[in-house]
Formats: structure tokens, C-alpha cells, sequence
């Protein structure tokens, strides 16, 4: 599922309307950097920015990106794989964006 919807429900009565806010954007802030640093050729250590990306995710209520995240750390995928988390990592983005979107149009 690329939107738990009952983890965005629960961050939001945790945080507030203004702090969910606050949390969505510097999620995807430092996540679009951490992304950018994952794909650069060369890049040897990925296990800290993959872990950082999981826990991000697992707070948003992004679990496909969560579960690709611990499926890497578990070694099930490997870092030529890293063009389909970029790709995951851009629906969940997009999806998350319409859904936000919709409920603030309802």
C-alpha cells in the first residue's frame, strides 16, 4: 500500500495540523537529498540513508517505501535496484501530494 491511511490519521491527532504539516515538508526535503546522495555513482555506504528512509517512511505512513527500504537492509535487494526506489519513492511522493490535496479540497 503506498498510503497508510491510519497512519496519516494517527500523525496528525500525535502532531497537530500544524506540526503534520511541518513533518510532511522536512520529510520530503531531507528525503529528495537523501535520494539524490543514494543514486550518485560511487556512493559504497548506503545502510544509513536506507535506514533513515525507512523510519521517515513508517512515519508517514508510506509502507511500500518502507518495505522496500527493510527488504535493502535485510540484503533481498541490492544497489543496483536502487533506480526502482527512486521510482517507488517518486509514487509514494505523488500519491501522498494528491492525498493531501483531496482532503483539503473535501
Amino acid at each position: 500500500m503506498l498510503i497508510n491511511h491510519e497512519r496519516l490519521v494517527a500523525l496528525k491527532s500525535e502532531v497537530g495540523e500544524d506540526g503534520f504539516d511541518e513533518v510532511v515538508s522536512l520529510f520530503f526535503e531531507e528525503s529528495d537529498e537523501v535520494l539524490t546522495r543514494l543514486l550518485q555513482p560511487g556512493m559504497m555506504d548506503h545502510a544509513p540513508d536506507i535506514h533513515f528512509l525507512r523510519g521517515s517512511a513508517l512515519t508517514l505512513g508510506l509502507d511500500d517505501l518502507a518495505d522496500w527500504c527493510a527488504r535493502f537492509e535485510q540484503h533481498v535487494l541490492m544497489p543496483q535496484d536502487l533506480a526502482d526506489l527512486a521510482s517507488l519513492y517518486q509514487r509514494s511522493k505523488q500519491a501522498f501530494e494528491q492525498e493531501v490535496a483531496a482532503a483539503i479540497a473535501a
